[in-house]
């Protein structure tokens, strides 16, 4: 298992109470979308298949993601405008009404054939449309398409590795990485520093979204993935409406956070239609647009802050669960302060108590002096008077 990598700093959430409410609490299932009217998002496809179409549903109903994320709330505060979330993946459509004027493409990231990255994107940054509860996590952030992988969804360490180097040339401010692969080490590793050197929050997932068809017990084991497990990224791994997790899901071997993944609900590579996907790649795309967010609120706040304040302000649990609301209105003890929170002001009171027993002390020291002096005088007085009060002889 990793270290933690990131330090818990003492915070003090104004929606502690509330978290556990919405982030403990399975959603109802009447908040999640019936998967059997919505087309499930591909991974990848095979050589013959042809690539991914919009789709012809619409999911009507409030996503479970909002509720147990606290987004409605969340977005009172910001919905992360003036931040470019890199979206490392298959590429993103061109033509998605909810992400419309805000996508930048490098390269060949659209189309999008396989229709993963426009997914993750709609997680990321889709903003709500008529007739439809889904929205992203940051609805008002830009979007970095870079590709990846191949038009097939393919991709290994290196292609990953190049495609980091790109979005933090471009200047995203947080870089999201769709897959977890066990080749490249070396390549992500030099990518992941590169990005951080200029500033960029990288995101992954902890392992990948299913395990392949016939895959042996020594596949399932837990391993560590890269780029999630090089430091400096951000790992993370899914949940669905009942807190569990696929059973056909890789077993995670670490990860710094827990977020939706599971059951979620976002657009397709064309269109206003809506596909549903589980895995640990999208629980990274909801931590994605949290970190925007964050940064959107915050942007005196560098990449490994943002980190440590999402860790840090998350739900208590094995693996800390992700709470969106808790980052932007938490108040550090020893990290990032929110400043735009103005703290209450309390006039100190005299504590009673303290005031009788300070008072008591005072008039028993007096009446103790008191009592010395007369004595004192009782003894000298008649002495001074025989004497006439002449000094005594030597």
């Amino acid at each position: 298992m990793r270290r933690a990598r990131y330090p818990r700093h003492h915070l003090i959430s104004a929606a502690a109470v509330a978290c556990c409410l919405t982030i403990g609490a399975a959603p109802s299932a009447s908040a999640v979308d019936d998967p059997v009217s919505l087309p499930t998002v591909r991974t990848a496809l095979g050589a013959d298949e042809p690539c991914a179409g919009p789709s012809a549903e619409t999911a009507r109903a409030e996503p479970w993601t909002r509720a147990a994320m606290s987004l409605s709330r969340a977005w009172q505060l910001t919905q992360g405008s003036g931040v470019l979330v890199a979206v490392v993946d298959t590429g993103v459509g061109a033509d998605i009404p909810a992400l419309q004027g805000r996508v930048t493409h490098v390269g060949a990231a659209k189309p999008d054939c396989v229709g993963h990255g426009s997914f993750a994107a709609g997680l990321i940054a889709a903003a709500p449309g008529p007739g439809s509860g889904m929205a992203g996590v940051a609805p008002q952030a830009r979007v970095l398409a870079v590709p990846g992988t191949d038009e097939r969804g393919i991709t290994d360490g290196p292609a990953l590795a190049t495609a980091i180097r790109q979005a933090a040339d471009a200047g995203a401010k947080v870089i999201y990485v769709a897959r977890a692969v066990l080749d490249g080490r070396a390549e992500l590793t030099k990518a992941v520093e590169y990005a951080s050197e200029r500033d960029a929050l990288i995101v992954a997932p902890v392992a990948p979204d299913a395990l392949p068809r016939g895959a042996t017990g020594d596949q399932a084991a837990a391993r560590p993935y890269f780029p999630a497990f090089l430091p400096k990224v951000v790992s993370v791994v899914d949940y669905g409406p009942d807190l569990a997790r696929p059973t056909n899901a890789p077993e995670p071997f670490a990860a710094d956070l827990a977020a939706p993944g599971d059951a979620v609900v976002s657009v397709g590579p064309r269109g206003a239609g809506h596909y549903i996907g589980s895995g640990s790649s999208f629980a990274a795309a909801n931590v994605a647009g949290a970190a925007a967010l964050v940064r959107a609120r915050y942007p005196e706040l560098s990449a490994d802050q943002t980190a440590a304040r999402l860790a840090s302000t998350a739900y208590p649990a094995d693996i800390p669960r992700l709470d969106p609301y808790a980052g932007l209105t938490a108040v550090a003890g020893g990290g990032a302060v929110d400043r735009r929170v103005e703290p209450a002001r309390v006039d100190p009171k005299p504590d009673t108590a303290e005031g009788s027993r300070r008072t008591a002390l005072v008039v028993a020291g007096a009446a103790l002096l008191l009592v010395l002096v007369l004595a004192a005088a009782v003894a000298i007085v008649p002495r001074g008077r025989a004497r006439s009060w002449r000094a005594a002889d030597r």
